[in-house]
């Protein structure tokens, strides 16, 4: 049993951390103050392949395994996180539908643009009167004669407001509940689909949100993603497979929280020593490194099952889990080790205490993790 990254995903973690690390974060404050992404780091990002992470070959994507994919997002969490945010929402949830379910002529149009960065992508299913209980969605979705037409309210999308292409859940047939969505490629320029108001967050700037509003969208018969009707199924799915990547994305988070505490701790002296050598402080690290070791094997377990076609409905609800609360609890801890320095906003620990908190909430609650971990165990 070997827990050594290949070499070559070792090399894109190397690639992609020098990026952010040198690149992005000395931009923070920049993209904190307008809450955008700058183009020019966007396109930097998708010459670097990060746009087409999940996208295949052929399409002109990275078509690296769902161990490299998370892989690379271990290492975009030590940059910036609404960077890291809008990309991975792109690569992963925005991308992953289309990558398992498009036929070819879908796959042929979106694709190429997608792994080029110069179409962002999206997944739209939460509602004002459905977050956590997905199945209550009321988006719909009409066929009338060749086209499908769309109604309805989305809100918190992620990506929303520069999104070229969603994946949108509605319902097709109501007297089915769930087991009557679909799910559709809606491109933003379709005539009737609006974005709404743009979320003001408290953390993740630059990774922005909004309501998408479809009134009377008509969308060609070929927009229908996979089957009619299995779209519930299908979202849970792709979030599902999502949940790794946040899980490696906060271990990131927590690996960048450690190196920044090590080395203040090492340069900040007290009563006449560098506080490193306080007990006190060497326990919290300590508890730091244990959190980010247990969270790294678990999104790698979970990464290898869904490589080798297992069910991780269970697993990657523990890793999510068990990552983001791990965060929360580093990025505390960092604060602490910091002291004054870690509140202020110059210093970067300020910016992921803020940041991290909705990994907690996005792609289902710590709660809803329990609720399928649970269900899973008595079934």
């Amino acid at each position: 049993m070997d827990f050594t990254l290949p070499s070559d995903l070792q090399e894109i973690q190397t690639t992609i951390r020098n990026f952010v690390l040198n690149v992005v974060e000395p931009r923070a404050h920049e993209i904190e103050e307008s809450n955008s992404i700058p183009p020019e780091l966007i396109k930097q990002a998708a010459g670097l392949g990060l746009f087409g992470l999940s996208i295949p070959e052929e399409y002109g994507g990275v078509g690296l395994s769902t161990l490299g994919r998370c892989a690379a997002y271990e290492a975009l969490g030590q940059g910036h996180m609404g960077f890291g945010g809008m990309v991975s929402a792109h690569a992963s949830i925005g991308t992953s539908g289309l990558v398992r379910l498009g036929n070819d002529a879908q796959k042929a149009k979106y694709l190429p643009g997608m792994a080029a960065g110069e179409i962002i992508a999206g997944f739209a299913i939460t509602e004002p009167t459905s977050g956590s209980d997905a199945a209550n969605i009321r988006t719909k979705a009409t066929l009338h004669g060749d086209q499908w037409v769309l109604n309805g309210t989305k809100h918190y999308i992620s990506n929303a407001p520069i999104a070229g292409l969603l994946t949108v859940i509605a319902i097709t047939d109501a007297s089915k509940g769930s087991k009557g969505m679909s799910a559709f490629l809606v491109p933003m320029d379709t005539p009737g689909v609006r974005v709404g108001k743009i979320d003001e967050k408290m953390g993740q700037k630059g990774s922005l949100s909004a309501e998408v509003i479809f009134d009377e969208a008509a969308l060609p018969a070929d927009s229908l993603l996979g089957p009619q009707d299995l779209g519930y199924r299908e979202a849970l799915s792709i979030l599902t497979n999502g949940r790794v990547g946040i899980a490696a994305r906060s271990t990131g988070a927590m690996q960048r929280l450690l190196d920044l505490c090590i080395a203040h701790a090492k340069a900040r002296e007290q009563f006449g020593k560098p506080i490193a050598e306080f007990q006190a402080v060497q326990f919290m690290l300590a508890e730091m490194e244990i959190d980010i070791q247990t969270s790294r094997l678990l999104w790698q377990k979970v990464a290898w099952m869904v490589d080798a076609g297992q069910d991780v409905r269970r697993m990657a609800s523990v890793a999510k889990y068990h990552a983001t609360e791990a965060l929360s609890r580093v990025a505390d801890k960092a604060v602490q080790v910091a002291g004054g320095m870690g509140y202020m906003k110059e210093y970067p620990i300020e910016r992921f205490y803020r940041d991290q908190r909705l990994l907690r909430i996005y792609e289902g609650t710590s709660e809803i993790q329990k609720v399928i971990i649970a269900g899973d165990l008595l079934r």
